[in-house]
């Protein structure tokens, strides 16, 4: 039986690369601000630019703030919720974990299963695994991924995966946001675990006006997706997930919610039915320090 961290990385393994993984920005809060995008309570009357033209700006900031990523820590609850044909639950598993971000690449440890701290043996096993990684993010080059397949696709090439349309302007959260729906072209040429899934999916993004960050994602996949040709898993028609991203301190975006509903059949054996929850929290800048002692230490930033 699949683990927590497994099981729940289901949630990003079937969403975070499709959209959030290239789109959402992470960036500074008080990015430079453009005519009518000003947060407040009046709806701006201001032209609503194209699709491609806000999401290229979203990977822009997103490179350019890529490193103010890298000085904070936050901490990640996920919820495992199995269920019966019935939607009653049966099992629940729980994990919490430290997200961190070396050379652009989240690193995970886990500091609790099911409500309970590791043990000493189980602690020094994930120590020496995230301290391999740490050790290993230098190396390995920014939208590569540190373990298993890449789950990245360009802002361009994404965009000539989907179809975009019906964008407008609402206020989300008290800010000016603009909103569009797409779905994955399924006849688009594509190459790649990323780029198939990304074709199966249609939903709805918000983002930020001002900030150009996006602030939420709802989707849900159109057609069965085989994870390694089915071996793996196969997603099944009308899984769906949604995340959340929200401005902290004031300074920057991070993710602070996830829930997915995920139907799905893993190793050609066991049906899955599955609620996702993940909440994000306690966000705060640190170093990782790494020369000395060859661990990963998260040390809080004595600056205020």
């Amino acid at each position: 039986m699949l683990r927590a961290k497994s099981r729940g990385s289901l949630l990003r393994l079937v969403a975070g690369f499709l959209v959030l993984s290239p789109m959402a920005g992470f960036g500074l809060g008080q990015s430079a601000a453009k005519p009518g995008d000003a947060p407040g309570t009046a709806l701006s009357s201001a032209p609503i630019p194209s699709v491609r033209e806000l999401m290229l700006d979203v990977a822009a900031h997103q490179k350019q703030l890529e490193k103010v990523r890298e000085n904070y820590t936050f901490h990640s609850s996920t919820v495992i919720q199995d269920l019966d044909s019935n939607g009653k639950i049966t099992k629940t598993e729980s994990e919490d974990s430290e997200i961190f971000y070396v050379n652009t690449h989240r690193i995970e440890r886990t500091v609790k299963r099911d409500g309970k701290p590791l043990n000493d043996h189980d602690q020094q096993k994930e120590q020496e695994r995230v301290t391999k990684l740490v050790e290993k993010a230098p190396s390995v080059p920014p939208g590569e991924p540190l373990e298993g397949p890449k789950m990245t696709v360009s802002i361009l090439h994404l965009l000539d995966i989907m179809d975009v349309y019906n964008p407008r302007r609402v206020m989300f959260r008290g800010r000016n946001t603009i909103v569009f729906d797409f779905a994955g072209k399924h006849d688009a040429k594509t190459h790649g675990f990323a780029e198939d899934a990304s074709k199966k999916i249609a939903g709805t993004l918000w983002v930020d006006e001002r900030d150009r960050q996006v602030a939420r994602m709802e989707a849900h996949f159109t057609d069965n997706f085989h994870v390694v040709g089915g071996l793996l898993a196969n997603v099944q028609k009308g899984s769906s997930f949604y995340f959340d991203q929200a401005q902290v301190n004031g300074e920057i975006w991070f993710p602070t919610a996830g829930e997915g509903n995920i139907q799905a059949r893993v190793l050609l054996l066991k049906g899955v039915r599955q609620h996702v929850i993940e909440r994000d929290s306690d966000y705060e800048r640190f170093t990782v320090d790494t020369q000395a002692s060859k661990t990963a230490t998260v040390v809080p930033d004595s600056k205020p």
